[in-house]
């Protein structure tokens, strides 16, 4: 199974997209249980733009137990290809559960702005986005002025009088 699994990946790798996913359904369909084999499936089936096949192989990866660096790519493809399907109430919960666990991941924070975005929670989103940019941008000019991005950033409907 392990020789199998990391034939699949490779085969990804190399850009052989469709066999590398064939190889995979296989491999979940002997091993339903096997959290990584999921996860591996349901990246697989991302890659190739069928997001909605995608989902059932993130669901069972994650309730399978991943370890934390999967986990967080599983939350992050999950809560990203619900938001991709319009199923935004979704996308957000598995954001959240992101957030909750990997409070410091900026990717994650990322993506559920997006989601916050969709669901009208506009200045949520914002917020978000600024603070991203203000912790991590190389630009001097963006980082001059990072305090009061920061500042600003929960207050974008604030009226200074």
């Amino acid at each position: 199974m392990e020789k199998e699994l990391e034939q699949a990946v490779r085969l990804r790798s190399e850009g052989r997209l469709n066999e590398s996913n064939e190889q995979l359904v296989r491999l979940a369909e002997q091993h339903p249980d096997d959290a990584r084999i999921n996860f591996q499936c349901a990246w697989s089936f991302d890659v190739l733009g069928q997001e909605a096949a995608a989902v059932p192989y993130y669901e069972r990866a994650i309730a399978a137990g991943l370890p934390d660096e999967d986990l967080k790519r599983a939350l992050l493809g999950l809560g990203s290809t619900y938001r991709s399907l319009g199923d935004y109430e979704k996308s957000a919960a598995v954001f959240n559960r992101g957030a909750e666990v990997f409070p410091e991941d900026r990717a994650l924070q990322v993506f559920r702005a997006m989601t916050l975005y969709n669901l009208g929670e506009h200045a949520r989103a914002m917020e978000l986005l600024l603070r991203n940019l203000a912790d991590t941008t190389s630009d001097g000019g963006i980082r001059s002025y990072g305090q009061a991005i920061r500042f600003y950033s929960d207050k974008l409907d604030t009226i200074w009088k």
